[in-house]
């Protein structure tokens, strides 16, 4: 198995979409890109520790290829507004990419030029890609939170 880290906007959007994806084993709602170890929902949603809302993918390479699952991140989110989702505002719903490997980052930049190249957004793409530090997984109140709640719980994109 290998993993892939994710922002973009509320994780409870982002974790659903992802265990939706074929070869997806595990997606795991999380924080991370801060400098507060162990953070809690609170401290992140303070927009002091610099954590973002993320999901971390536990995915088979041979059923899924890294490259199926930026395609799935971008699709998910709006990659061009800066520190916001939807009616969610602050650093902690950034879009970013935190690789794991050199290929990783090498995949995502390309993808991320790819996509600005394509004109398709209409605005320049905002999505940090930086290497990934520690992954706290988040409450376990917060994990797979809208199969217990239901969609109408969380802002879900649509274009």
């Amino acid at each position: 198995m290998d993993k892939a880290i994710f922002a973009a906007g509320c994780f409870w959007g982002v974790e659903a979409a992802f265990r939706q994806v074929p070869g997806v084993q595990e997606a795991i709602s999380g924080y991370t890109g801060g400098s507060t170890a162990h953070p809690t929902y609170k401290e992140v949603c303070s927009d002091r520790t610099g954590h973002a809302e993320a999901v971390e993918v536990e995915y088979d390479p041979a059923r899924v290829s890294y490259e199926e699952l930026l395609r799935v991140f971008w699709e998910n989110h709006d990659p061009t507004t800066q520190n916001r989702q939807g009616p969610d505002v602050g650093s902690q719903y950034r879009s970013a990419i935190f690789y794991l490997t050199a290929e990783q980052a090498a995949a995502a930049q390309a993808s991320k030029l790819a996509l600005e190249r394509s004109g398709k957004l209409g605005r320049a793409v905002v999505t940090e890609i930086v290497a990934a530090g520690p992954f706290y997984r988040a409450e376990e109140y917060h994990q797979r939170y809208l199969e217990k709640h239901g969609q109408a719980a969380c802002h879900i994109p649509t274009r």
